[in-house]
């Protein structure tokens, strides 16, 4: 069960990117309702896969499973921090695109 962690952290970290990648393409299309929703709900499930990692690592403490914590802390710690810094400039893209827009 645990093990889902890793995968619904995968998945959460994806739709973070998607969301705004959408927001992005939907805008040629003049369709500008909507636009903050998808932004909160990329930040929120940018948040929750690094909530969900950070059970992971809960998790190799508790069962003292050090030499798995030594191999992945590194690749766990540069990931996550790709996944809030593409996420953050992805929004913030998505913000300037939009800002003038939703007065439209």
């Amino acid at each position: 069960m645990i093990s889902w962690l890793n995968v619904g952290s995968l998945v959460l970290g994806l739709i973070a990117w998607i969301l705004p990648a959408i927001n992005l393409m939907r805008n040629k299309k003049g369709n500008h309702r909507n636009w903050v929703v998808l932004s909160v709900m990329s930040i929120s499930a940018c948040a929750i896969s690094l909530i969900f990692q950070i059970f992971y690592t809960n998790h190799l403490v508790k069962i003292e499973d050090w030499s798995a914590l030594m191999d992945t802390t590194g690749a766990v710690a540069f990931v996550s921090a790709v996944l809030v810094i593409v996420t953050i400039i992805l929004n913030v893209i998505t913000l300037f695109v939009y800002r003038d827009r939703t007065a439209e």
